[in-house]
């Protein structure tokens, strides 16, 4: 549903009502490779971060991060990197039904560098490429009149075929009352005025291109651009002048983006001189990067702009969404939620010098890693199988080769992929693997829409020793972004000072580097059993590592009663509303024992599932490695425990904890299993 609307000061809105969507954005839909290495050269680049790219795509995004109902108008190949966009867009909320795939052209790329302020080479692939091929097929009618605005950037009127569906989607949004917005978006290279490689330079005057833009202008109500983009559209030497000319075409109302300056919006006549106009001033920021900035200012913008709130409340929009997007790198992921810029825009009012860093302000870093839309996980069903030393010791028991540790969890993967299947729980399923015998395992849960948890500590070690060693950030920058560190702490609140500071530099440079890498942090916390024990420990251990800074997606706790849980939920809601969760682990319990503990968690708010090992896999394991059962049965009897867990977590939830024991007769097959 579309955004209600508020009115405009006379009274009116800016819109036609009932749309079911706030803006159609056409355009270029590619993929940007940054150079990561900043201040290289391109040439001496050596690794490059993928992110969803193109200028019309990229106001999609933000627009739809911003909160309104955004849909994207393109082509992408029938590739890997079309793929990608599509699912980058979903993902952000945006609707891609008219993202068409293309089956002769490849997606589009862009490869660029970050040398320094103020060079920014870039190299655009996009010879006959998918997004230049958008035909007038590729839309109706009905599509464009169910939007409130169309947004259109200039480079999709640069050939014959773009320009032609682009006039054709202006067409149906004219005659339907769909507001139309140009930004101009002037990039040389792709008009075919300078070499082939130089996509960095962003101005060169040509009155052929003047003359076609200004064959477009009538046809919009509002028209964005840099100084240097009004000039081509204008024609003219000076912007005033350019400004000018292109009121002479069109009353569309004019937004010209000014840098650290803000921006200055002109309704009606162009004044004089540019400093007649009103500026709006925006916020100075230490430049890292200014590739993007154009599109998230776009899409600040049209956040107000569509919402019918005033224009000064729009250009502050902007202004905002600007700063923080040249202060970051990359564009699309840099874009800021509705909650970064009210926290921007006050704290830059209230201490303008220390907001000149924003990317230096741990709240703001924060509110941007956990408020934009993820992947809703409110019930977490999961099989642990992330255990070394146990499946060591149980190879050793039983005279099997370590080798065959492998192969036995990707039969676990098998069980819990069957297990999926059977009882519809796709979204649902969790898995936590080990790299050291489970990396075919990983390799083959990986991509299945799994929550896949993996294991950075030493088994056992106390204080904590990560596995692959001190450097932690390196050891992730091999994992794919799916997987979630997971991190087990024998931590006490109570334990010698020395043990537990070390224990906590190493949470926090653990904590930082998952910062960095973008990975989801699951913090599994047990209380050395040789330490005194009481009610209030693992609430007292979350608190200290609360207090010290780390917040957590995920936290991985022992089951507790009822009064434990209420403790836990209420300082969970009150330190971290954004926390994901917390899920049960098992420690080897007994089934029943497992489900008595599903019973305590019912009325816990913030619990929303298991991942529980041992009790899952010892027994058939055992079997399974001294040869007394197959392939087959060794996944039958992991489905057998894991299916009688699911059943049981959703029993006493479903009852509050009050119902009796679930799946009963699975239960007592269980146990006898464990038993014999």
């Amino acid at each position: 549903m579309a955004l209600s609307s508020t009115t405009t000061a006379n009274g009116a809105s800016r819109f036609a009502a009932g749309r079911s969507r706030d803006i159609v954005c056409l355009g270029r839909l590619a993929v940007d490779l940054y150079a990561q290495q900043v201040g290289a050269r391109l040439e001496d680049v050596a690794s490059f971060a993928k992110y969803l790219g193109g200028s019309s795509a990229n106001i999609a995004f933000g627009c739809a991060r911003l909160g309104l109902d955004s849909s994207m108008l393109a082509r992408v190949g029938n590739d890997h990197m079309g793929r990608f966009l599509t699912e980058t867009l979903t993902k952000e909320g945006c609707d891609v039904s008219h993202v068409r795939v293309d089956h002769e052209r490849l997606t589009a790329l862009v490869l660029l560098g970050l040398k320094d302020r103020d060079t920014f080479p870039l190299i655009f692939y996009r010879e006959n490429c998918a997004d230049m091929a958008v035909d007038e097929a590729d839309f109706d009618e009905a599509y464009i009149a169910s939007s409130k605005a169309l947004l259109i950037t200039g480079t999709h009127f640069s050939t014959v075929q773009v320009n032609r569906a682009s006039r054709r989607a202006l067409e149906y949004a004219r005659r339907n009352d769909v507001r139309t917005v140009l930004d101009i978006d002037y990039r040389p290279v792709l008009w075919g005025l300078t070499g082939k490689a130089d996509g960095e330079t962003r101005f060169i005057a040509n009155e052929s291109v003047s003359a076609h833009i200004q064959g477009i202008l009538p046809l919009f109500d509002l028209v964005i651009g840099t100084e240097e983009e009004f000039r081509i559209a204008g024609g003219k030497d000076s912007l005033i002048e350019s400004l000018a000319q292109v009121r002479t075409v069109t009353p569309a109302t004019l937004v010209v983006k000014r840098g650290p300056l803000g921006c200055q919006i002109i309704e009606g006549d162009v004044p004089a001189s540019i400093d007649d106009a009103p500026i709006h001033g925006g916020v100075e920021v230490d430049v890292l990067n200014v590739l993007g900035a154009g599109d998230a200012f776009a899409s600040g913008f049209l956040s107000g702009w569509l919402r019918d709130e005033p224009l000064e409340a729009c250009a502050r929009a902007a202004n905002a969404s600007g700063a923080l997007v040249v202060s970051r790198h990359g564009c699309a992921p840099a874009m800021p939620t509705p909650a970064e810029l009210d926290y921007f825009l006050r704290e830059a009012k209230a201490d303008p010098a220390r907001m000149r860093r924003p990317d230096r302000d741990a709240t703001l870093a924060r509110l941007h890693r956990v408020t934009p839309a993820r992947l809703a996980r409110n019930e977490v069903l999961g099989f642990a199988f992330d255990h070394r030393n146990q499946f060591f010791e149980l190879a050793q028991q039983t005279g099997a080769e370590p080798a065959r540790i492998s192969k036995l969890k990707s039969l676990f993967v098998e069980a819990v992929k069957q297990t999926e299947e059977a009882l519809g729980l796709q979204g649902k399923i969790a898995v936590l693997i080990d790299d050291r015998y489970g990396q075919d395992a990983l390799n083959e849960a990986t991509g299945r829409g799994w929550w896949i948890g993996r294991p950075v500590e030493l088994p056992g070690s106390v204080p904590l020793v990560f596995d692959h060693g001190r450097s932690v950030g390196t050891t992730l920058t091999s994992w794919p972004r799916e997987h979630v560190v997971k991190c087990l702490v024998q931590y006490h609140p109570d334990e010698p000072i020395e043990q537990r500071l070390e224990q906590e530099a190493q949470l926090r440079s653990l904590y930082d580097a998952v910062q960095e890498s973008g990975h989801e942090l699951l913090l599994e916390v047990i209380p050395p059993k040789h330490l005194p024990a009481g009610p209030d420990i693992v609430f007292r251990a979350l608190k200290r590592l609360y207090n010290i800074g780390i917040y957590p997606e995920w936290w991985k706790l022992e089951p507790m009663d009822a009064s434990q849980w209420q403790a836990v939920d209420a300082l969970i809601h009150e330190r971290d509303p954004y926390c994901r969760g917390v899920v049960l682990l098992g420690l080897s319990a007994p089934v029943d024992q497992m489900i008595e503990g599903f019973r305590s968690a019912a009325q816990s708010t913030t619990c929303k599932g298991f991942t529980v090992g041992r009790t899952i896999f010892h027994e058939p394991s055992h079997a399974w490695l001294a040869g007394q059962i197959d392939d087959d049965e060794v996944i039958a009897r992991v489905r057998r425990t894991f299916e009688t867990l699911i059943q049981s977590w959703r029993e006493s939830r479903a009852t509050g904890g009050s119902g009796g024991t679930a799946n009963a007769a699975s239960s007592r097959q269980v146990h006898q299993e464990q038993a014999a």
